[in-house]
This record gives structure tokens, C-alpha cells and sequence, in this order.
């Protein structure tokens, strides 16, 4: 069992140096914000396309497909090589593939949908090989009693830039087709790849001969050994494939059939994304004894959406119930990667990280593809109040296996 430096464990009391006053952690956020944002408005900048006419609906599908095929196929080759090498140069490569695949998709457009795919599916690559390899970076850069505040950090420029990066996309839109910004958009990757800093090796020895297979397979043996990560991947594996995919496909039908407009989806995203900012403002500073039953109590607290969309209710309950949502979410995440971070071994934590994005990032979109015909079979009152149900749940009996109560083996 890894142990944790004095101080660093749940209900330690805040560190007098801000996180934030670190140049090294400050290079890091920028690089995982700037990759952060590259990820989201690529898909958004591929719709602005379609309504350019320079792209057709069923090629956008085809594209983002071939983006999530990238992303699946790479997260678990990256979390070994990132444990095998270097984090700081897993971040590097990712970032570059991304940053050179992304023009490969402007010229494309209107040209080769078979090419948009091909650099579409690198992209994700990009995208899904950073993601793990950020996690274990911010282990090596940050110290284990200010990493709390630093994931704080983190997800909070994500939610602030979501929010505000439809506007900002909006404007630039009045001065630059989709061509220019795809090409914004491998700026950004280029940031993600060159900012971050070199961090502190794990002191493991150099891999390289167990194989793939071997070394991926002692990333899930690291995994095993912490069932309170187990049954917490379980619970946010399941939120995410039901209740998250089920509010995306029901809220923007409820909004528009039973309340005759979009304003109820635009209220209720936005709202979501004020919640989650609210959440991480709490949670950057609260440091409850019981911090692992805080956070999948926070979990649970999904199941509220999918529960405000099932019942009779004014639309104003509904956008309520999104910015709960939203808080919830973040008194999880903040939480669960600061004790990933602290609890596995070093030289095993992107394998680690690897699978919890696998998992929970990967069954989204199955989620979401089996959702669709669910209602439609049985109609969405029994889909969402199964959702429900099952977001509720699933984080209350995580909250039984041991270790749950602290994120912790101790």
C-alpha cells in the first residue's frame, strides 16, 4: 500500500501555500485547459460546419465516431507507456498528434469525409492518451497535501471555459469559417502539449519487456488492490451510463414537447455547468473526516435530474435540478482523483487513471445508443425512473465496500 505523506489524507487542513502561486502547477493547469477546451469545441465547431453547409449531418456522425474510436483505442496503450516512461513526454506526443491531426480535418472538410475520419481518429487519440497521463503528471508536480486544491483547479477552468467557450466560439465565427477554427483549435493542442512541466519521476525502474499485456494487466492487479476504487468506478460507470445518457437523450425531447421550446435544455446545461462550478469551489476548500461517502453521496445525487425530468414539475425545478446535479458531480471528481492520486502506487497510476477513463468515459456512448430504443420501447417514464433508480443506488451500496468511507485502504 502506497503511503501518504503527513498531512495529506481527509480532514488535513488547508496548506498555507496556494497551489495556485506555483509556477510549475500553473504551466499544468494551462496545458490540461487548453486540451480541455481543444476537446470540447471540436465538436461544437463540426456542428457550425454542418450549418455552413460545408459538412453533412451524417458525416458529422461519422467523424465524432471515429473521434471516440481514437479516444477508446488509445487511453489504455497511453496509461502504460506513460507508466513505462514519462508522463511529461506521454503529454508532449499526445498533445502533438492532436495539434498536427486537427488542420488534417480542415482540409478535409468539403473535400474527404475518409480523411476527416482518419485525422478524427488521431485526434481522439491525442485527446484520449493525454487524459491519464495528466493525472499521473499532476501527482509528480503538485505535493500530496495541496492536490485537493489543484484538481480543484483543474475542474474548475474546465466548467469556466464550457461555459463561456460558446460565446467566445460564437464571436470568432463572425471572423473565421470552420476552417479557421479547426485551426484555432490545434493551437490550443500545441499549448496542451508544450505547457505542462516536466514533473517528478515515480523511481520506478525503466519497463519495456513485460509486453503490453503484461504491464496493462498489473495496472488492473494495482486497481484490485483497492476496493474502494472498484466499487467507486462501479457507481460512476453506472451514473454515467444511465443517468447521464438518459438525460441527454430525454432532456432536449422534454424540453421541446412538453414545454414547447429549447429554453428548458439551454437553462438546464447551463445550469449544470453553474452547479459544477459551485462544487468546485466548495470542494477546494472542504475536507470532511468521511470524504469518500461525501463524495458518492455527491454521485448520487445524479439521480435527481433524471427524477425532475420523470415528474409533472415546473421548468424552474427542473434547471434546479441540474445545478444539484452539478454540484454533486464535482464533490465526486475532486475527491476521487485526489485519493487515486494519494493511494496507488506511482509508477502504476496512469495505468490506473487509464481505466477509470476507460470505463467511465468508454460507456457513455454505449449508454446513450441503447437509451434512445429503450424509450421508445417502453416509454421514458419507466427508462428515467429506472435511471433514476439506479443512480441513487449504485453509489449507496459502493458506500458498503470498505475503503469507501475514506477513499483509502487504511
Amino acid at each position: 500500500m502506497t503511503t501518504a505523506p503527513p498531512g495529506s489524507g481527509p480532514g488535513t487542513s488547508e496548506p498555507a501555500r496556494s497551489v495556485l502561486r506555483d509556477v510549475a502547477f500553473l504551466r499544468l493547469w494551462s496545458g490540461n485547459t487548453a486540451s480541455g477546451l481543444a476537446t470540447w469545441a471540436l465538436p461544437f465547431v463540426l456542428g457550425l460546419a454542418v450549418l455552413e453547409g460545408s459538412l453533412s449531418a451524417t458525416a458529422l456522425g461519422v467523424v465524432l465516431a471515429a473521434r471516440t474510436i481514437g479516444f477508446l483505442a488509445a487511453v489504455p496503450v497511453s496509461g502504460v507507456l506513460a507508466d513505462r516512461r514519462s508522463r511529461r513526454e506521454m503529454v508532449l506526443w499526445a498533445g502533438l498528434t492532436a495539434a498536427v491531426a486537427t488542420p488534417v480535418i480542415a482540409f478535409g472538410l468539403g473535400r474527404s469525409v475518409p480523411l476527416m475520419a482518419i485525422a478524427a481518429a488521431l485526434s481522439g487519440a491525442g485527446q484520449g492518451a493525454c487524459r491519464p497521463a495528466f493525472q499521473a503528471l499532476t501527482a509528480e508536480v503538485v505535493d500530496a497535501a495541496r492536490r485537493q486544491h489543484a484538481n480543484a483547479a483543474m475542474t474548475l477552468a474546465v466548467r469556466v471555459t464550457t461555459l463561456v467557450a460558446p460565446a467566445a466560439t460564437a464571436m470568432l465565427a463572425v471572423l473565421l469559417d470552420a476552417r479557421g477554427l479547426l485551426l484555432v483549435i490545434g493551437a490550443l493542442w500545441l499549448v496542451a502539449a508544450l505547457a505542462p512541466p516536466a514533473g517528478r519521476p515515480p523511481g520506478a525502474a525503466v519497463r519495456g519487456r513485460a509486453g503490453f499485456a503484461a504491464e496493462f494487466a498489473e495496472g488492473i492487479a494495482e486497481a484490485r488492490r483497492h476496493p474502494w476504487f472498484l466499487a467507486g468506478l462501479g457507481a460512476l460507470t453506472a451514473v454515467i451510463a444511465t443517468g447521464y445518457s438518459a438525460t441527454g437523450v430525454a432532456l432536449p425531447l422534454i424540453s421541446r414537447d412538453r414545454f414547447g421550446s429549447e429554453a428548458v435544455l439551454a437553462g438546464a446545461a447551463t445550469a449544470y455547468i453553474v452547479g459544477a462550478l459551485v462544487g468546485a469551489l466548495i470542494i477546494a476548500r472542504w475536507r470532511p473526516r468521511a470524504q469518500g461517502w461525501h463524495a458518492l453521496a455527491g454521485l448520487g445525487l445524479y439521480g435527481v435530474a433524471p427524477l425532475a425530468l420523470l415528474l409533472p414539475v415546473d421548468p424552474w425545478v427542473i434547471i434546479a435540478a441540474y445545478v444539484v446535479t452539478g454540484i454533486g458531480i464535482e464533490l465526486f471528481n475532486v475527491p476521487w482523483f485526489t485519493a487515486t492520486q494519494r493511494e496507488v502506487a506511482p509508477d502504476k497510476l496512469a495505468r490506473v487513471s487509464s481505466l477509470d477513463f476507460l470505463l467511465s468515459y468508454g460507456l457513455a456512448p454505449l449508454g446513450l445508443v441503447l437509451i434512445a430504443p429503450a424509450m421508445e420501447a417502453f416509454g421514458p417514464e419507466p427508462v428515467l425512473g429506472a435511471c433514476a433508480a439506479v443512480c441513487f443506488l449504485a453509489p449507496a451500496l459502493a458506500a458498503l465496500v470498505p475503503g469507501t468511507r475514506r477513499f483509502s485502504n487504511r
